[in-house]
């Protein structure tokens, strides 16, 4: 009889422990309860998993380039780097690949993204996805400090008919510049950048044309208080179209939840100043910042 009873207590102890591992087991109410799974799918889960992404970049600068030494950088780059840091992706990988090969590269998975400055345009759009741009690009002039001529458009070049503008040979500005008026007569045309910026700074032309951080970086490598670059430049526009263009990150079109997420970063970046602070780095001002443009709007044309 004793020997039955305690087996039966035996048997009552044993239930009780196997019964509480179980409800520990379970997570329900225990000490180690298993954690939330991810939401997060796709691309942007594969990512953050391995703390890794690959970009694909066409070595171009100012926008995504190698160094002498190696190191990947640019304004597409560090903008991007930026950004996925915060969003716990540490390393940034690079494939170099030939700008016209970037989007076909980005379908075949070569690599995660494009981070190359690629300009948003609804052609693109149809194979991409872009995030909202990070920067804008448009044309520029500069000339004698004080403005003297009181230029400010390409329309106001070509309304005083004795303003010479200096020009590069070849270069996209002829074609906007005789659109908007400019007679050739009024045009320089010389070989370089630089030989456009001598001849300002000679005399020989009142202004000079290029895109903003192209202008910009020649005034800076020229150091010349004489000059100045024209802040409050009237934009041309082309057949009833704006010559601006916006630069932005790519995504496949599958992957909407890795630019949603994206997006949210550089929005960010945008409202604390250090969108600005990386894109004066590479030569952009804040006259190349892209405001509230957005990729579906730029998409639609």
């Amino acid at each position: 009889m004793r020997r039955g009873l305690s087996l039966l207590l035996f048997l009552s102890l044993f239930t009780s422990v196997v019964g509480c591992g179980e409800v520990r087991e379970a997570g329900a109410g225990g000490d180690n309860p298993p954690p939330a799974k991810s939401s997060e799918s796709g691309t942007l889960a594969k990512v953050k998993e391995k703390g890794v992404v690959t970009i694909g970049f066409a070595n171009e600068k100012p926008y995504a380039y190698k160094t002498s030494d190696g190191q990947l950088t640019g304004e597409a780059v560090e903008i991007a780097r930026a950004i996925l840091k915060n969003m716990g992706i540490e390393d940034m990988q690079g494939e170099l690949t030939e700008f016209g090969s970037l989007i076909g590269g980005l379908q075949a998975k070569r690599f995660d993204m494009i981070t190359a400055g690629m300009f948003i345009n609804p052609d693109r759009c149809k194979a991409v996805l872009f995030a909202d741009p990070e920067y804008s690009i448009g044309e520029a002039i500069a000339v004698k400090k004080g403005n003297p001529n009181g230029l400010h458009s390409y329309k106001d070049i070509a309304s005083k008919k004795d303003v010479k503008v200096a020009v590069m040979t070849g270069a996209v500005e002829i074609g906007y510049l005789e659109k908007s008026g400019v007679s050739k007569d009024q045009m320089l045309l010389v070989p370089d950048q630089a030989s456009a910026l001598n001849a300002l700074q000679a005399g020989r032309a009142h202004t000079v044309t290029m895109t903003g951080p192209a202008l910009q970086a020649m005034l800076d490598s020229a150091k010349d208080d004489g000059l100045e670059r024209v802040s409050d430049f009237n934009q041309p526009e082309i057949d009833g179209k704006s010559v601006r263009g916006y630069g932005a990150t790519a995504f496949r079109p599958e992957d909407k939840e890795f630019q949603q997420a994206f997006n949210a970063e550089l929005k960010k970046l945008k409202e604390s100043g250090e969108l600005l602070k990386i894109l004066q780095k590479f030569g952009f001002t804040e006259q190349e910042l892209p405001g509230d443009v957005t990729s579906e709007a730029l998409c639609k044309g």
